[in-house]
């Protein structure tokens, strides 16, 4: 049991708590889960939660959206911490849940940091969700699929929570700034720039957002009627980080990227390191930089080392599942391995050139001899007929004609010689003298 001080009332509650939403419509973030007509918005109106699981980054709204819940369900709501708990008190409370199953009362048990539990402390929770005692919301910021036991994780939905974007992150400031529970009732100065570059910093997290406004606040120059101005100095001394201050929407933000882009493309691991660590230490998103870099990897190598794009969503796979700072070298090895491989835009070029006769000539028919026809109507208009299977020939080609008449000839993908790429070159070069002998 709880102790509580006499003066715990009397303590501030910090920015985040006191700024805590208590409704759906105060949420900021999570569109694709609460979105109007969303699934989860849904179910919290009609009061027809089941069993779930939150699974997201730090800061996201998963322990806010169970206190949503909390408010709006006529079940038993009971707040459990992984941290705190063992199997004795999962069964003390599973005990409690079973015996207001039997008064026709549900129970929601909301377990925080469900992936600390052990595989026996998740396993006391198994049968009660079986039987229906319990509705349980776990939240989690690892991956249920190795973190949650397997019978569990099949009785839940789990519901993805997304880091949240920059502007979200500026909107929730704005917020704190405008409202009584947060600095409403206090005339705070800071310029847009400087709330654009807090959200930078926070990297997707509400409660790190909201806690440094709270620190630059607090820091903040203060004029004789009160007044407080954040000035660029203030911000920089609280979170460390002089490099932080740019635009993540402007100009630096896309010179850096651009940076990073070229030295890659120009072989230079020592520049593309150096511009990915600009990009990182200021607060840039890890996820996209290696978005840039799978880009990179088709765009710019191609198929004159298949492996790079391998490389690049492996990279992207591991930001997603560790974040940062461990995954700055996950991005140094896909930024070196980029600017290591061998290069060819062949790929980018053959899209752009197919791209521009595309839009001129949209309205072009496909060949009947490769449409399908999948009703007897079609059948009797031709489509289909005459089509050539590649695999019943020996050299599992045909001479078929796929293009449309007035493109016939066109060539969009034309190999270059570097790396891999001139063995494709080489095969497209066969494939090619086969046709015109079977012409």
């Amino acid at each position: 049991m709880e102790q509580t001080s006499m003066f715990e009332s009397e303590a501030p509650q910090p920015l985040a708590a006191r700024l805590r939403p208590q409704t759906l419509e105060e949420f900021t973030g999570q569109e694709h889960l609460i979105g109007e007509g969303r699934i989860l918005r849904r179910l919290i109106e009609r009061d027809q939660i089941s069993s779930m699981i939150f699974w997201g980054p730090p800061g996201v709204g998963k322990t806010t959206l169970a206190r949503i819940i909390a408010h709006r369900t006529k079940a038993v709501f009971i707040d459990f911490s992984a941290v705190t708990s063992g199997i004795k008190e999962i069964r003390q409370v599973m005990q409690k849940a079973d015996d207001n199953r039997r008064y026709g009362e549900k129970t929601i048990v909301f377990v925080d940091e469900i992936h600390r539990f052990n595989k026996a402390q998740q396993d006391a929770f198994l049968p009660f969700v079986e039987k229906g005692s319990i509705i349980l919301i776990g939240a989690t910021t690892e991956n249920p699929s190795f973190e949650v036991n397997g019978a569990l994780l099949s009785r839940c939905k789990v519901f993805v929570l997304h880091a949240l974007t920059t502007e979200d992150l500026v909107g929730l400031l704005r917020r704190a700034l405008a409202d009584e529970r947060g600095f409403g009732g206090q005339r705070v100065t800071i310029a847009d720039e400087l709330l654009e570059a807090l959200a930078v910093f926070a990297n997707g997290d509400a409660r790190t957002a909201l806690s440094t406004l709270e620190m630059v606040v607090l820091n903040g120059d203060m004029d004789e009627q009160g007044g407080v101005t954040v000035t660029s100095e203030t911000l920089e001394q609280c979170i460390s980080r002089r490099s932080l201050l740019y635009d993540k929407q402007g100009e630096e933000h896309y010179n850096l990227i651009s940076a990073l882009h070229k030295s890659m493309r120009n072989s230079d691991p020592d520049a593309a390191v150096y511009w990915l660590a600009r990009m990182l230490e200021a607060g840039e998103d890890p996820l996209y930089v290696a978005r840039r870099v799978m880009r990179f990897a088709s765009e710019d190598v191609g198929l004159a080392d298949p492996r790079a794009l391998e490389n690049a969503v492996a990279a992207y796979q591991a930001c997603h599942f560790i974040g940062m700072p461990e995954c700055t070298v996950h991005l140094t090895q896909a930024v070196v391995y980029m600017a290591l491989a061998p290069k060819s835009n062949a790929l980018y070029v053959a899209y752009e050139t197919a791209k521009k006769d595309a839009v001129r000539q949209l309205a072009e028919p496909v060949p009947l001899v490769i449409r399908n026809a999948v009703t007897n109507l079609m059948a009797d208009l031709d489509y289909g007929k005459g089509y050539q299977y590649a695999h019943d020939s020996a050299e599992k080609l045909t001479n078929m004609q796929c293009l449309p008449d007035s493109l016939l000839g066109r060539e969009y993908y034309r190999p270059t010689e570097q790396g891999l790429e001139a063995r494709y070159k080489a095969r497209l070069e066969e494939i090619k003298d086969w046709k015109k002998q079977h012409e």
